[in-house]
């Protein structure tokens, strides 16, 4: 017999080695679902149970002639191990220990080496190169992060996402090794009760600290402690800078199976979900390791992966964190995920996960395009579109034909986003008209898709006729349709088949792989390069900056450079870096250029001896100003006393034009709307430039309002104060964080 319908235990149809209870203990509240027996090899029966819905079950069971019991309903799963409490569980654990919890950065990175947030540690990376001072002595984070390099195995494997969030505690020169190893046992462990003869453990093959810790402080056997090389175990940023080696906890699936030839890459038994990297090595540019003086802890701990091993399910995009717009999806598609078959499976996966990645960097500014991370996700949203064609999704999926069934999905991620990041929900609107107007202009490409599909194969038809052989369309034309035009592969191959032409598959997956290569270097690697600078960093205390009460003021040269390389002094002609102890002088931030002036070196009363004209000052390992320009006269030295003075008529225009971006900005958001958004600004003495996200341009009528509007405002004459006060009162008396600005305490 095949396709009994009943009630079955949830646990009972995922294939994981957790305890099944009998059919006789299977509780009230239950989940429906089809057993399934069919005859195998001999005189075997092969059972097998999938999930569905209530009203699936019923109208399978209604064919069959099979009762089902009254009343069942669907148990909620244990809130203890949803996502949302898994991440405040590992925040509220090392709070308690002394971490401050800060929020998850953009994932429009701070940072020229990286389209993306790709790793929780980013937002730290200043302070780990000690180009910033730490303001606390350790952290914790939920970092949302991004990474596309493994896009081709989203769905196909059980873990592997383009968005996912990253838990982390960080120590700043401040615990060390043992206590993260400790640390990390315990909330593996005590908090979340994972059973301690489930975990493995993986050290860098000479960190003999580490195995000894982990056998001897913590007590893990060592059959479970396993060597490995530099590859897996020894964390790099870059050619040099801070390095380490790492160790990781992988949870056993299956320990029934022991100790020996054990592969901890091997993902059908288990899953690393803990990452320790001890950061105690400086990499000089001859390979050689010097020890750091201040030795950090970066850890990552996966949520995805955390929720999957308590939530018990076979892969992350059935946890409670992705599932829910899979079942969104599947309901659009008219198919269910529980009955489904591998590939459909696969394809709700990649909406699942694709659908996070977009609705959270629209909501944090990044607007499609053919560019850079707007191209990133215009990739991710045709991916899902073509997906969603596969799955039979037409129009928005409820009858509209012309309508958009991105925004349908975005809901259920909207909705599931309030603990990741609250501020989406107010950009919901922005979010969805995004998702609306990028998938009906990709339907439209879509459509010149096929008619190219058509003549490669009627060219393919003709060639063959012609040469008397097989038509065959090209790997390269293949590759065509699907990276220019968003035709799935799938299609091409069916349609092509159809017409008795048969592809190039090998050309394909060669295109494919140069295209891999290509994003895998550009964008895996979060760099940390220490610079020449960092000796002189080192001897040079903060700059003192009281630019915004004076502008003019006696200060000492602490240290002067020419082409990076530190000097005594400096003679007449030539281009300088001069550091000083306190300044006028406003540095470049915020999109406002550095002041322009002089610094003047008297001798005795009112004698010139050396004047450098300053054209250009910039800040460097933190806080400290560097002043650059050129020696106009005389010769400059190193602990000389000199009068700093800011060009006042240039720096009068500088205020001018940042005054003005932002009654521009408020304009903005009065006449288009609040959901419009600043996405960068140039602040010079000539000129003013306001970047801004919106997904048109701004009629005759707009321009003119905001023009009123603005220049109004100028004639009413309303004093301008500055104020200083914390982060938290400035949100709530209306001030606006600015995009790519970073904010401290105050």
């Amino acid at each position: 017999m095949e396709g009994l319908a009943l009630p079955v235990a949830q646990s009972q149809s995922q294939q994981l080695p957790f305890p099944r209870p009998k059919l006789s203990a299977i509780p009230a509240g239950t989940a429906y679902g089809f057993v399934s027996l069919k005859r195998h090899r001999g005189s075997g029966f092969r059972f097998r149970t999938c999930l569905c819905s209530q009203a699936q079950a019923q109208a399978q069971a209604q064919a069959q002639g099979v009762p089902l019991p009254e009343q069942v309903t669907v148990t909620d799963p244990d809130n203890s191990v949803s996502g949302d409490s898994i991440r405040q569980r590992f925040l509220n654990f090392y709070a308690s220990r002394g971490h401050k919890v800060l929020p998850s950065a953009s994932l429009v990175p701070d940072d020229p080496t990286v389209l993306l947030t790709i790793a929780g540690m980013l937002q730290f990376k200043p302070i780990f190169l000690g180009k910033i001072p730490r303001q606390v002595p350790c952290a914790a984070t939920a970092q949302r992060c991004i990474r596309t390099n493994d896009i081709h195995n989203v769905g196909l494997t059980a873990r592997h996402q383009t968005f996912f969030e990253m838990l982390g505690n960080f120590s700043f020169g401040h615990y060390f090794k043992k206590q993260a190893i400790l640390w990390a046992w315990e909330l593996s462990t005590a908090e979340f009760g994972l059973p301690p003869d489930r975990l493995w453990i993986s050290v860098y093959e000479d960190d003999d600290e580490a195995f000894q810790l982990w056998s001897h402080e913590v007590g893990v056997p060592v059959e479970r402690i396993k060597r490995l090389g530099e590859e897996d175990n020894f964390w790099t940023s870059g050619v040099t800078g801070p390095c380490g080696p790492c160790s990781e906890i992988y949870y056993d699936f299956y320990p029934e199976r022991g100790y020996v030839d054990a592969d901890l890459n091997d993902d059908t038994r288990f899953i690393e979900f803990y990452n320790l990297v001890f950061m105690q090595y400086n990499k000089k540019d001859d390979g050689s390791l010097e020890p750091l003086k201040q030795k950090n802890i970066d850890t990552g701990l996966g949520l995805e992966r955390m929720a999957r091993i308590l939530q018990k399910v076979p892969n992350n995009y059935e946890t409670d964190l992705i599932f829910p717009i899979i079942e969104k999806a599947s309901k659009l598609a008219n198919v269910s995920y529980g009955i489904a078959d591998d590939q459909t499976k696969r394809n709700l996966k990649i909406i699942g996960d694709h659908m996070r990645a977009i609705v959270f960097l629209i909501s944090d500014g990044v607007v499609p395009s053919n560019v850079g991370r707007g191209y990133v996700v215009r990739r991710l949203i045709r991916r899902v579109v073509r997906t969603g064609r596969l799955l039979g999704i037409n129009g928005d999926g409820r009858g509209d034909l012309e309508g958009a069934f991105l925004p349908m999905i975005a809901e259920k991620v909207v909705e599931l986003s309030t603990h990741i990041d609250a501020d989406v929900k107010n950009k919901a609107p922005r979010i969805f008209e995004e998702l609306k107007r990028e998938e009906l202009r990709f339907v439209q490409t879509l459509e010149r898709g096929e008619k190219l599909l058509e003549e490669k194969l009627s060219d393919a038809l003709s060639s063959a006729e012609r040469n008397g052989t097989v038509p065959c369309l090209a790997g390269e034309d293949v590759f065509l349709l699907y990276d220019t035009y968003g035709y799935p592969m799938e299609i091409t191959k069916e349609v092509a088949e159809e017409r008795g032409v048969s592809i190039d598959m090998d050309g394909f997956d060669i295109e494919m792989e140069k295209q891999r290569r290509q994003s895998q270097a550009a964008h895996n690697t979060v760099k940390l390069a220490i610079e020449n600078g960092e000796n002189i960093a080192e001897n040079v205390p903060d700059t003192e900056f009281i630019g915004y009460d004076r502008l003019h003021c006696k200060a000492m040269i602490e240290s002067l450079t020419v082409n990076g390389n530190p000097v005594p002094q400096v003679s007449e002609g030539s281009n300088v870096e001069v550091l000083l102890n306190k300044t006028p002088f406003y540095a470049e931030s915020g999109g406002q250029i550095g002041d322009h002036g002089f610094l003047y070196i008297s001798e005795g009363e009112n004698q010139l001896k050396a004047v450098v004209e300053i054209l250009d000052v910039q800040k460097s390992f933190g806080n400290i100003f560097v002043h650059k320009g050129t020696v106009q006269k005389g010769v400059v030295e190193v602990g000389k006393e000199v009068k700093a003075a800011v060009d006042v008529k240039l720096r009068q225009r500088a205020k001018v034009h940042h005054t003005a971006t932002h009654l521009l900005q408020a304009a903005l958001k009065k006449v288009i709307g609040q959901e419009t958004s600043q996405a960068g600004s140039l602040v010079a003495f000539d000129r003013l430039r306001f970047d801004f996200n919106f997904h048109r341009p701004l009629r005759d009528s707009e321009l003119a309002e905001i023009e009123k509007l603005i220049n109004g405002w100028i004639e009413d004459a309303t004093l301008l104060q500055t104020k200083v006060m914390p982060l938290v009162d400035a949100k709530s008396a209306g001030a606006i964080a600015m995009f790519g600005e970073k904010y401290g305490e105050e």
